[in-house]
């Protein structure tokens, strides 16, 4: 039975029962049908001197082409803890177009375990991100109109990018303004997908409207001749762009097939963004629960390290348990072993292939210095053998390891790691950030690659070393940096899965975003504009004559 089908036999609760149970009033509710709603951004302020619950991160090893099922993993989690009685929720990001269409062909879950209504989620759910791309787009016209009638602001130089939140690889760089009209100026242009816009991290890290209007007016579109920042203030856009993010800014109540709470808000890619779900989402989740189950993107070396470093330093908080998931067939697969004898018992390419899930343990306990469980997703191919060797492995890192079986078995398929996490979450943490933010530039990037990314050094091409004069000349060295980098390898190559000599990090371009608040470090040949593979999900995602979707996953 496909995912698609297993949601459409489970019968959901009325959102307006879930909110019930989490204390959310009916005139705190915005309902989206009987399954979807948004939470009004008061019922933070009326809970907000509410203790808060445990904050439990989900990340995982460098993610291979085999998957690993964070997601899955996440929502098996919360629901493990309803199961033995606790107060748990999950605190999620929205589903991207471009990879729903593009490899993954859907991101809430799979098997037993999954957020639902599943296709509404993968498609449009309540229109977050297409208000993002239309709020990124009008500032991109506003520069545009500006400069055609007389460019009174000076512009020589626009950095603002158009967004679309689907892979385009034909986007990424294009001309535009070539209609010969009088006083239009042709310029190149670039777009970005909308989860790595800029917008889509301002809506992440705001704290309210007040903030968000803020950091909307705070965005560096373009410089003058003489290098002067200008900002999207200075086009009085901010305020009309924060009208279209006014109801997209408010977080999305939905529900698990075992009816546990999912507050699902905002999406950025972890590999070229910072790859967390709202600052508001989290706060929220926190107030309503006693347990919440959140994920960061990628591999604990992208997601993890900026759900930290950036978000967690905007909170003011840090979880209280880390999750890290992997599979057998990964770890073997990072250990060398082809796809084709992947699920064959293989101690020699698990143990090779173990290095990865090592220094992705290691980044979290001892130099964030969190509290550590590994998560297997199992496989019925497992074998007895493969699973003992990596239990008394992890056993020497002083290591708990959980068997989930959630994808075939829901909630009961994650009542070990429930336990093991109920009890892990209140064992004493000594957390550390990897930089301080009076740290220079070039530093902060320095002590992410050595430390997180195990490289010997970073070489800074010309061009990024010139953005970075230009920055601290401006005042920027004190933001946190997010390193835009391939997900499939710790270095900046996707091919080096083994990483077992030395390497170094390679960083093009130095991009700064002044409303999001952190400098965005480009690794390497990584593009925050995706394209399709050569076989697209949309090739199999269709619709039949009574509306059915079919091939989201």
């Amino acid at each position: 039975m496909t995912d698609i089908e297993i949601a459409r036999k489970t019968r959901l609760n009325k959102i307006t029962k879930v909110a019930r149970e989490l204390e959310i009033k009916n005139d705190e509710l915005e309902l989206y049908g009987n399954y979807k709603a948004k939470i009004s951004n008061n019922v933070y302020d009326r809970l907000k001197k509410k203790k808060n619950g445990k904050l439990i991160l989900v990340t995982a090893i460098s993610p291979t082409p085999l998957g690993e099922g964070k997601t899955t993993m996440s929502i098996a989690i919360a629901d493990g803890l309803k199961k033995i009685g606790k107060k748990a929720i999950l605190a999620l990001r929205e589903p991207s177009l471009g990879p729903v269409f593009g490899i993954k062909g859907g991101a809430t879950g799979g098997g037993k375990v999954q957020v639902a209504p599943m296709e509404d989620i993968n498609l449009h759910f309540t229109g977050d991100i297409h208000a993002m791309t239309a709020a990124n787009n009008l500032l991109s016209a506003m520069i545009d109109n500006h400069i055609y009638y007389g460019n009174k602001l000076g512009i020589d130089r626009v950095v603002w990018k158009r967004c679309l939140d689907l892979n385009d690889r034909q986007l990424r760089v294009v001309n535009t303004g070539l209609s010969d009209e009088k006083n239009m100026v042709p310029r190149m242009d670039v777009f970005d997908i909308t989860v790595a816009s800029e917008v889509m991290a301002i809506m992440c890290l705001a704290n309210d409207m007040t903030d968000l209007k803020k950091r909307l007016g705070n965005i560096t579109i373009g410089y003058t001749k003489d290098n002067k920042p200008i900002y999207a203030r200075d086009l009085h856009a901010e305020g009309s762009m924060a009208v279209l993010l006014k109801d997209a800014f408010k977080p999305n109540l939905v529900q698990t097939l075992e009816h546990t709470p999912a507050i699902i808000h905002g999406g950025p890619f972890a590999n070229i963004a910072h790859g967390c779900n709202s600052i508001q989402a989290t706060k929220l989740a926190l107030k309503l629960a006693d347990y919440v189950v959140t994920e960061a993107g990628f591999g604990a070396d992208l997601g993890a390290e900026k759900f930290l470093d950036i978000k967690c330093r905007n909170m003011k908080i840090h979880p209280d348990a880390v999750v890290i998931v992997a599979t057998i067939k990964a770890l073997k697969y990072h250990g060398g072993i082809d796809k084709e004898h992947i699920f064959e018992e293989n101690l020699v390419g698990l143990e090779k292939g173990i290095d990865n899930l090592y220094k992705h343990i290691d980044n979290i306990k001892e130099k964030f210095g969190l509290n550590v469980i590994v998560a297997i997703n199992k496989y019925n191919q497992d074998s007895q053998k493969e699973i003992d060797f990596l239990r008394t492995k992890l056993k020497e890192k002083n290591v708990e390891l959980s068997l989930v079986t959630g994808y075939t078995d829901g909630g009961k398929g994650a009542i070990d790691i429930a336990q093991k996490l109920v009890k892990l979450v209140n064992k004493r943490e000594h957390f550390n950030y990897i930089y301080e933010l009076d740290d220079d530039i070039k530093t902060k990037i320095r002590k992410v690659s050595k430390n997180i990314y195990y490289a010997k050094d970073v070489i800074f091409s010309d061009k990024a070393l010139d953005e970075i004069k230009k920055l601290k000349k401006l005042g920027y060295d004190n933001y946190p940096v997010c390193i835009a980098k391939t997900q499939y390898s710790l270095s900046d190559d996707p091919k080096n899965l083994k990483c077992d000599e030395d390497y170094n990090i390679t960083i093009r371009d130095i991009q700064v975003k002044t409303g999001a608040g952190f400098i965005v470090a480009l690794a390497g040949k990584i593009m925050t504009m995706p394209g399709l593979p050569r076989v697209p999900a949309a090739e199999n995602i269709d619709i039949d004559k009574n509306g059915n979707i079919e091939g989201i996953f």
